[in-house]
Formats: structure tokens, C-alpha cells, sequence
């Protein structure tokens, strides 16, 4: 299939990548070009305008957009509207409120434009082992991309969740989730970081023990695992943790649905305390942002590099 990828940051440049070794076409746009070139020189087609993006597609028109919440989706919906006809699509990966979708849906109907919210998961090693997708918007349109779903999803790895927002209200409620699981092994590892036995317990190969059948192994105990190879103590990091709204959003939902979330409300209110103070449980939390998203941390000065495991993580 051929489709445009507007947004090439951490998650769209990998998306775009994948969708090529899949033997998709894509046309590629960024507001800075130079990551446009740069994608091009790995098989895609350049544009630097909108309306150069739409031009260069086959109608009906596919537009994944794969920007940053809020205004910036709107803004550029709004010019797509204009060049866009009935029948094509747009697509928002971004991690969107599922409540914009609906409203973003509604604004394209009059020109008969189709929309669909996809939630993403899987950060910066998707484009090895596939992301994880969450699409909400009519079923028939969902059906005619499933191609490109194939593409970047591992088996098993995409589900229709129903209409308009319902592909971000699930991804809005799986990042609450994962606020929950990085608060507690945080929380976890700062108890044994305080304990009398720190310094002969050694957390890497603790985090690597418990991957190895016991009831709280996972990913991001892997990936906790790479964190505290390359730096013991995370000596590197502050333990700031930013948040960027998922959590916020799944609160306010269990607020406006009657829900008692008490460990995922909390798990945000520890994220705004982070700012205030530093302590070992934010650290990993950070680590473990930087480990599956790359999102960035704030350094102490101190940075400890030790090579990665290695075994191979998830």
C-alpha cells in the first residue's frame, strides 16, 4: 500500500521504516526536512509541503499523522481537510485524548473523509518487534488498512476496539497501567537500595532473576535490567519524571466514570513529586522511560556507561 508518514520523530522515522521493509510506499513529510532526506535515503519518497505529500498520493489517500497532542494535530487537520476529498483517510498514532478523536472524526464527515484513531505501543523497539496497535473509527476503514496493521504489528498484535476514539481511550488506559507497573518497580528496588544489603545485592542480576519464572517478570524488568548493567546505581540520572498526559487522562476517566484507580492516581502524583525531590524509585522510573522510549532524562554530571546485556531484550 501507499501512504504518507507526517511527524518523523522517535516513533514515526521507525513506523515509516518498517512500513518500507514491509514493501509499503511511503511518502514522507517532516517540519524539519533534514529528516525527511534522511528517510529518503532509505526508500521513500520526499515531500516538503502538504500539499506536495497529497499530491504524491494514489486516491482514495492515506495520511498517517504521528505528531504531538493537542494543536498541532488540529492544525494540520485542518489543512489536510482542505486538500483531502471524499474517501480518503487520515490516521492519528499519535497519543492523542480519545475525546479529540470523536470531535476530529465529526469535523472531517462533511467531506466525507475517514478517520482512525490508532494507539501505539512499543516505543523505540517497535521497528524490530512490532507494535502494539489499538484502532478505533468505522470497521470498514480499519478493514481496508489491515495491510499496513499487519506490517507493523507483531502476531496477534492489533485489535479493533470499535468506534472513534476507542483506539486511544484503551492506549490512554494501558499507559495508566504502565505508570502503575514503573511506580511499583521503582518503589521496589528503593526499598532494597535502602536495605542493609545493598551493597553486596547487585539489582541487574536481580531484575534478571526475577524475569526467570517468578510472578512479576516482564519487559520492563528487562529493560530495568539493561538500565542498571550500564549504571548500578543510576549515578547518572535525576529522578525526574515527566508525565505526558496519558496519566492524567486515565485519572480523570475513572474520576468521571465512578472508578476507584487509587494505584495509578498515585503513581501520577509520585511523578509530580519527582520534580520536587529526588530519590532512587523515580530514577529507575526515568531509566525505564529512557530504556523503552528513549524519552530523555535529566543528568547528574556523574554518568557510569557500562555495555548492555548480552542477552537479547524483548
Amino acid at each position: 500500500m501507499k501512504l504518507a508518514m507526517i511527524g518523523l520523530g522517535r516513533m514515526g522515522m521507525n513506523m515509516a521504516r518498517r512500513l518500507l521493509q514491509g514493501a509499503h510506499e511511503v511518502v514522507a513529510y517532516n517540519r524539519t526536512p533534514q529528516k525527511t532526506d534522511e528517510l529518503t535515503k532509505e526508500g521513500a519518497l520526499p515531500a516538503y509541503t502538504l500539499p506536495e505529500v497529497v499530491e504524491k498520493l494514489p486516491r482514495p489517500r492515506i495520511v498517517w499523522i504521528m505528531l504531538p497532542a493537542g494543536a498541532a494535530v488540529d492544525d494540520h487537520l485542518v489543512q489536510l481537510k482542505e486538500l483531502l476529498a471524499s474517501g480518503d483517510i487520515v490516521i492519528d498514532g499519535g497519543n492523542t485524548y480519545y475525546k479529540d478523536d470523536i470531535r476530529r472524526a465529526e469535523s472531517l464527515t462533511d467531506k466525507e473523509i475517514f478517520f482512525l484513531d490508532v494507539g501505539v505501543s512499543g516505543g523505540i523497539w517497535g521497528i524490530q518487534e512490532g507494535y502494539c496497535l489499538m484502532i478505533g473509527g468505522t470497521r470498514s476503514t480499519y478493514e481496508k488498512l489491515e495491510p499496513l496493521f499487519k506490517t507493523l504489528a507483531p502476531r496477534d498484535g492489533y485489535l479493533y476496539c470499535g468506534s472513534s476514539g476507542a483506539g486511544h481511550l484503551v492506549k490512554m488506559v494501558h499507559n495508566g497501567i504502565e505508570y502503575g507497573m514503573m511506580q511499583a518497580y521503582g518503589e521496589g528496588f528503593q526499598i532494597l537500595e535502602a536495605s542493609p544489603y545493598a551493597e553486596t545485592l547487585n539489582f541487574a542480576e536481580v531484575a534478571h532473576l526475577w524475569n526467570q519464572g517468578s510472578v512479576v517478570r516482564s519487559w520492563l524488568l528487562e529493560l530495568a535490567e539493561a538500565a542498571f548493567t550500564k549504571d548500578h546505581k543510576l549515578a547518572d540520572i535525576k529522578g525526574i519524571v515527566e508525565d505526558s498526559g496519558e496519566g492524567r487522562w486515565t485519572v480523570d476517566q475513572a474520576i468521571e466514570t465512578g472508578v476507584s484507580a487509587p494505584i495509578i492516581t498515585l503513581s501520577l502524583m509520585a511523578r509530580f513529586r519527582s520534580k520536587a525531590k529526588d530519590n532512587f524509585s523515580d530514577k529507575l522510573v526515568a531509566a525505564l522511560r529512557r530504556e523503552f522510549g528513549g524519552h530523555a532524562v535529566v543528568g547528574t554530571g556523574k554518568k557510569q556507561d557500562r555495555p548492555r546485556p548480552d542477552r537479547d531484550l524483548r
